[in-house]
Order: C-alpha cells, then sequence, then structure tokens
C-alpha cells in the first residue's frame, strides 16, 4: 500500500467568508445547481451539517469510476474557516484507496479575495499506485469545482453575503 497527499492552492477574488458559506455550508444546495452534468444531487443521511455529519453525493454518468460516495464531517472550525472531511463509502474506496481525507482551509487574500488550500491524504489499495495523470485530473476537477462557485459568487454578489 502507499500513502500519498495532493495539495493545490487557489486565489480568488471572492473573500474568504462567501466561499466558505457556500462550499461548506451550502454545498448540498449549491453544488448540483453550479455542476448538474456531474453532481445529481448531495443528500445528508445523518447530522446537523456538524462533525459527525454524514452526505452522499450522488454523481451523474460523467463520472465513469463511481456513481456516489458517503462522506463524513470530521472538523468543521468556523472561526478558522476549516473544514475536513473523509470519505466512508463508495467512490474509489475498495477499489483504490482504502481511505481519504481532505482539509479544506479558506484564508483572506490581496484586496478582500481569498486563499482556499486544499489538502488530500488517501492510502492506497495494495498494486494500486496512482498515476500522474489521475492526479492531475484530480486536482483540475477541484479547480473546477472552485471555479464555478466562485463564477457564482462573482455574478451574484449578494448570494452568501
Amino acid at each position: 500500500m502507499v500513502a500519498g497527499a495532493v495539495s493545490h492552492e487557489i486565489l480568488s477574488q471572492v473573500s474568504p467568508s462567501r466561499f466558505w458559506k457556500a462550499i461548506v455550508k451550502d454545498s448540498h444546495n449549491l453544488m448540483p445547481k453550479l455542476m448538474p452534468e456531474i453532481i445529481s444531487s448531495i443528500v445528508i443521511l445523518e447530522g446537523d451539517g456538524g462533525v459527525g455529519t454524514i452526505r452522499q453525493s450522488n454523481f451523474t454518468d460523467a463520472i465513469k469510476d463511481f456513481s456516489y460516495w458517503k462522506d463524513r464531517i470530521d472538523a468543521i472550525d468556523d472561526d478558522k474557516r476549516v473544514f475536513k472531511y473523509s470519505v466512508i463509502e463508495g467512490g474509489l474506496l475498495g477499489k483504490k484507496v482504502k481511505s481519504t481525507t481532505f482539509t479544506l482551509e479558506f484564508k483572506g487574500g490581496i484586496e478582500g479575495g481569498s486563499v482556499c488550500e486544499f489538502h488530500g491524504e488517501f492510502e492506497t489499495v495494495e498494486g494500486s499506485v496512482p498515476k500522474e495523470e489521475e492526479t492531475k485530473e484530480m486536482m483540475e476537477n477541484i479547480v473546477g469545482m472552485f471555479k464555478a462557485v466562485e463564477g457564482y459568487l462573482l455574478a451574484n454578489p449578494n448570494a452568501y453575503a
């Protein structure tokens, strides 16, 4: 088994508080609307959005390797804007990875904008080593998601204000 990590930093004109509200607090409503070609729905199965909450993200046929995943919120700090969650079922679990954990942190940037730091850690199943192009594609998808939210927030300055 191989342990690995991916990280990326995304700069934005949108304030950290608006990104936090849109991506962390309301992603279950917003993401299926912004990316219906990829995400068909996000359903809260247990909890109230805090630590321990379990959500299920359902994907369209655009995602070839899986149709859904369930994740659990492991940590959420509204003051520091740090959000950590783990995929607990579905996705690539059991196929390519044993475990996957993601951390998002939203910090202030220049001129009222923000810096979003994304970090993912994973442990692969035996014999499965991620290819560079797979890691690159994953990062491109994550950046694409952030850019979709950013575009929406820039076009709707009162949303999540």
